[in-house]
């Protein structure tokens, strides 16, 4: 099961990728990879998905310094980090950064 502790080291030492389809989003909600870095070092696991043949992964909301919510979907392959997907929670889908729609 990926922890909060595996995810900072990661980050920290750099030891991670982003997948396409996350780079992708990331750019379409105009955030940064510092702020991306900033939500996976300050904030927490939502929801753990089991291994669907792709390896376990994890949803994280955390927070910008500038207090914008970011979603993080991370997975781990081969102990590096896979960014599946990153964004900003919205309605429909999430009623708020921690509440699903």
């Amino acid at each position: 099961m990926i922890d909060l502790e595996w995810i900072r080291e990661r980050v920290r030492s750099n030891n991670y990728k982003y997948s396409l389809h996350g780079d992708k989003e990331r750019e379409a909600d105009n955030l940064l990879f510092d702020e991306v870095e900033q939500a996976l070092t300050t904030g927490r696991i939502l929801e753990q998905y089991e291994d669907t043949g792709r390896g376990e992964s994890c949803l994280m909301v955390g927070f910008t310094n500038e207090g914008k919510p970011i979603h993080v979907v991370c997975g781990e392959r081969n102990n590096l980090m896979i960014i599946v997907t990153t964004y900003i929670p919205s309605p429909p889908k999430f009623k708020t950064p921690y509440e699903r729609g």
